[in-house]
C-alpha cells in the first residue's frame, strides 16, 4: 500500500475525552502508532494540539457520534 500521508492522526471525540491515534511512517519502515487520551477542557485540547504539532502531524480526521447543540450564529 502506498503511503499518502506520513504524519496523520485520527480523533475519536467523546463528551469528556478525545482519543487521538497518531500514525507516522517513513519510506521502508513499519508505521509507528501512538494513542493518547485527552480531556475536553481547553488546556487539555491545547496539549493535544501541541503534541500533534511537535510530531509533525499534517492531517487530522475526526470521528464523533452523538448529538451536538447548534450554537447561535454558527452554521
Amino acid at each position: 500500500m502506498d503511503v499518502i500521508y506520513t504524519h496523520c492522526c485520527g480523533l475519536d471525540v467523546h463528551k469528556k475525552t478525545v482519543v487521538a491515534c497518531l500514525i507516522t511512517s517513513a519510506e521502508g519502515l513499519e508505521p509507528v502508532k501512538e494513542s493518547r487520551t485527552f480531556r475536553t477542557m481547553t488546556a487539555d485540547l491545547l496539549a493535544l494540539a501541541d503534541w500533534l504539532q511537535q510530531a509533525g502531524c499534517t492531517h487530522v480526521a475526526m470521528e464523533s457520534t452523538g448529538v451536538y447543540p447548534r450554537f447561535k450564529g454558527l452554521r
